[in-house]
């Protein structure tokens, strides 16, 4: 019954990158027509393409989510410090969050299709190797980003870490905060769980994410701020591990 279960969600999960291999350049041909538009009017297009790709995931995979604590989102533009396990976050967050931009490494925008729609979102694409350079390009982008009503978002472990692991929280996401004086907004989920690496790693179920209290720079260094977010990150991780569907607490939505 178990090799059953696996094959179908291996199934599904083979239709689900067969649409995504049709409808990808598809997008990308839109979201190069919107070249000449303001950058909040070419964000609203483009970001079809994330709910759609959301949409087909619980549509063909069964992948489905929930957000706990909706009411902690603030009003203005945020650095969110998110945990990342999986490509799912980056299509959700567009639906969750205000209009935003990512801090990714430059080699996405390479990708053919995906990574021209992915430059028309004007995201601070950096050069890992390139150091303080990159370091000081996150502050000038970003602090410019957030001035234009752009929310920030930041995967500070820097790359994807399976669920029950743990990366060190590099600080470029936490010293634009710190000297922006902007809110930090930290965000734990457990969407690895049904969303794995590999083109074949998902499975059906329930993907919590947990929007965390918001945290004031104000009079915090670099250092205080990324050791918050991550002591609450990790420690809400644990607490929704790969937990079923329950009843929704009060900030809670589900889809």
């Amino acid at each position: 019954m178990r090799t059953i279960t696996l094959l179908g969600h291996r199934l599904r999960a083979l239709v689900y990158a067969g649409a995504q291999v049709l409808l990808t350049p598809l997008f990308a041909l839109v979201a190069l027509a919107t070249f000449p538009l303001p950058h909040a009017q070419r964000y609203r297009i483009i970001r079809r393409y994330a709910h759609t790709m959301l949409y087909l995931a619980r549509l063909i995979c069964g992948i489905r989510y929930r957000v706990l604590h909706t009411d902690r989102i603030p009003p203005g533009p945020c650095v969110v410090l998110a945990k990342h396990q999986s490509a799912w976050e980056t299509f959700a967050f567009q639906k969750i969050l205000p209009p935003q931009v990512w801090v990714l490494k430059r080699e996405l925008l390479w990708i053919p299709f995906f990574g021209w729609g992915l430059a028309l979102t004007r995201p601070i694409a950096i050069d890992r190797a390139a150091g303080a350079r990159a370091f000081r390009q996150l502050l000038a982008q970003g602090r410019e980003r957030l001035a234009s009503g752009f929310w920030v978002v930041v995967f500070p472990e820097g790359t994807r870490v399976a669920p029950g692991a743990s990366a060190p929280y590099h600080p470029g996401g936490a010293h634009l905060a710190a000297r922006t004086g902007t809110t930090v907004l930290p965000i734990a989920h457990n969407a690895g769980h049904c969303w794995g690496k590999g083109l074949l790693q998902k499975r059906a179920g329930l993907i919590t994410v947990s929007i965390g209290p918001p945290i004031d720079p104000r009079g915090l260094t670099t250092d205080e701020i990324n050791r918050r977010a991550r002591e609450w990150i990790e420690a809400e991780v644990r607490r929704i591990g790969s937990a079923a569907e329950a009843d929704l607490p009060v900030g809670a939505r589900s889809a």
